[in-house]
């Protein structure tokens, strides 16, 4: 029988449930309170003149309080509306003792109290905490009893203690799965973040090697030299694309707006694509310049591989680049991985992504928040 509906069980321990019942109990706390259930037995001294049928019914009725009490590590599974009526219990088998004489019931209010704070919740067992001492203390001051006021003031000062212990563990404990949660997340950003940037590194090298692969074997019978000078430019690539990938690796990679428009131009002209850029740039931060950087990257690498297109237009400015070709123009299919990596970058930056056909080709365009300058590469 298990807690399916209701609040759990403040006191229950994750697990507890599939042990023996001895050892689910002190797993629950049993070994902390048993000691004090020797207190329990005091009413039989105060019966023991009294008759042997007497002292026969309060040693039950102790005994009855002790089972409850102890019993209460063994019901923290149970739905909430049973713990209650587990601790009712405790609470009835207190009051019977009442009946006898001088068996002083209001000794046993830290038992009320502590079963409380560990089988309902917290912002109940406070009501029962409360209501316990203040019945308490008032019974007791108008029998004259101070003892009974320290017992009853003893009862409020452990239920606080444990009931607050709880709480601090439990408050640990979803931390730490906070932070186990937030590792995890922070895991998949990065693989996200080395899945993206590889592709954004290898998508554009690989193209810009196979157009110049292509290129030299065209000119290979025709013209020896030139066919030498993109042999030589696809061994840089190469070279520089490892580097890359390694950098990417130990997360210390740059990309700037400017070296990847000059990339583009060449690229483009490899590809027999004519290429209409910016020659200057003005000042642009560093984080807005590798942004735009990585969308001149993608937007030139979709024009070699897909367009088809004759010509390329880049414009630039500090926040803004739009790279517009006259291929045969978008399908408006869902977005591939690299135009999905990248909408998602301009997204977390807070800017806005755009890619559309035109009249004659297509158009992708990113356009960033406004940021203060911090230098320009």
């Amino acid at each position: 029988m298990t807690d399916q509906t209701g609040l759990q069980a403040p006191g229950l321990v994750p697990g507890a449930c599939d042990l023996p019942w001895y050892r689910r109990a002190f797993a629950q706390g049993a070994g902390y309170i048993l000691p004090s259930c020797v207190f329990a037995f005091i009413p039989i001294a105060y019966a023991w003149d009294a008759g042997p049928a007497l002292v026969t019914l309060v040693t039950l009725n102790c005994l009855a309080i002790v089972a409850f009490f102890i019993g209460s590590t063994l019901v923290m599974h149970w739905p909430e509306y049973g713990r209650w009526l587990w601790l009712a219990g405790l609470i009835g088998a207190i009051l019977v003792l009442g009946v006898f004489p001088e068996s002083r019931p209001l000794y046993f209010a830290p038992f009320v109290t502590c079963a409380a704070v560990t089988l309902i919740a917290w912002r109940h067992a406070l009501i029962v905490v409360i209501a316990t001492t203040v019945i308490g203390i008032g019974f007791s001051l108008l029998r004259g009893d101070l003892f009974g006021v320290v017992m009853v003031l003893m009862g409020l000062a452990i239920a606080l203690t444990v009931g607050i212990g709880i709480r601090y563990d439990a408050a640990r404990a979803a931390l730490r799965k906070a932070e186990e949660r937030t590792a995890v997340l922070a895991v998949a950003a990065e693989r996200e973040r080395i899945g993206r940037d590889l592709h954004d590194i290898l998508g554009h090298s690989l193209t810009t090697i196979a157009v110049k692969a292509d290129l030299a074997q065209r000119l290979a019978s025709r013209d020896p030299d030139a066919t030498a000078v993109q042999i030589g430019e696809i061994a840089a690539i190469a070279r520089q694309s490892l580097k890359d990938v390694r950098a990417t690796a130990a997360g210390m990679r740059e990309v700037r707006l400017a070296s990847e428009i000059a990339a583009a131009r060449s690229v483009l002209t490899a590809a027999g694509i004519e290429c209409r850029a910016p020659v200057a740039l003005p000042v642009i931060g560093d984080a807005d310049s590798e942004l735009l950087g990585y969308a001149v990257r993608e937007a030139v690498t979709n024009v070699v591989r897909h367009s088809r297109a004759t010509s390329c237009t880049i414009e630039a400015d500090a926040g803004h680049v739009t790279v517009t070709d006259d291929g045969r123009g978008f399908t408006g299919a869902r977005d591939g991985s690299g135009l999905a990596g990248l909408r998602s970058r301009v997204e977390q930056a807070g800017g806005t992504f755009d890619v559309r056909a035109s009249s004659n080709g297509t158009v992708l365009s990113v356009r960033l928040a406004v940021r203060t300058p911090e230098g320009a590469r």
